[in-house]
């Protein structure tokens, strides 16, 4: 038999399980699910959007809190897992630790997965939700109301994998920390479009 020279080792994969508890309210905002169906349809019937500015509707405010929810099949809430992922990047930023190595070496495990879009991995949000009303503004300019759930009083258990060759879970703990006061979701502080509301923030609880 012929001898092989290895010279990259195996990966040292690590997991653990980290609690975190909201120090801010969690505002969760899903893209409607019907209008993703709306918009699926007019692209295969090829329809054009209607530049005529519509007529409001009555809407029941309360329904359209819920299809802004994440649910599992087991009919628990939760939030897009890849929300803790991105804030953890993002927080190697503040100690000069390479974003780029820290997509090939983070990851999170979900709970579970959302029971209209399976694609998207959930992480379970243990609280309840409140109906929150805000205005807001399109990309027009125009003034719009926007309802959404609100956690006000949230915690949740988040399963971490990672490369113990880049990190150790210490490590892991305190970016997570940094990440908390980023925050996750809808008017996060580590917003890409502006400075946040103040939203999501979280601290590790062990």
């Amino acid at each position: 038999m012929n001898e092989k020279s290895v010279q990259i080792k195996a990966p040292n994969f690590m997991t653990a399980v980290f609690g975190i508890k909201g120090t801010s309210p969690l505002v969760i905002h899903r893209f409607n699910i019907k209008a993703k169906k709306q918009m699926v349809d007019d692209y295969e019937r090829g329809s054009k959007n209607n530049a005529g500015k519509k007529k409001h509707e009555p809407k029941d405010l309360d329904a359209a809190v819920e299809e802004c929810k994440y649910v599992s099949p087991q009919g628990w809430e939760g939030f897009h897992a890849a929300a803790i992922r991105k804030s953890i990047i993002s927080a190697c930023r503040v100690v000069n630790f390479k974003m780029t190595l820290a997509k090939l070496s983070v990851f999170v495990i979900e709970d579970g997965r959302d029971k209209f879009e399976p694609q998207i991995p959930l992480i379970r949000i243990y609280g309840k939700a409140v109906r929150q009303d805000d205005i807001g503004r399109t990309s027009t300019g125009d003034i719009i109301l926007i309802n959404r759930p609100a956690y006000h009083d949230w915690s949740a258990k988040v399963k971490i994998r990672w490369d113990g060759d880049q990190f150790s879970i210490e490590d892991i703990a305190n970016l997570l920390s940094r990440a908390g006061y980023g925050g996750i979701g809808e008017g996060r502080n580590d917003s890409k479009d502006s400075a946040g509301m103040g939203w999501g923030c979280f601290e590790v609880t062990k």
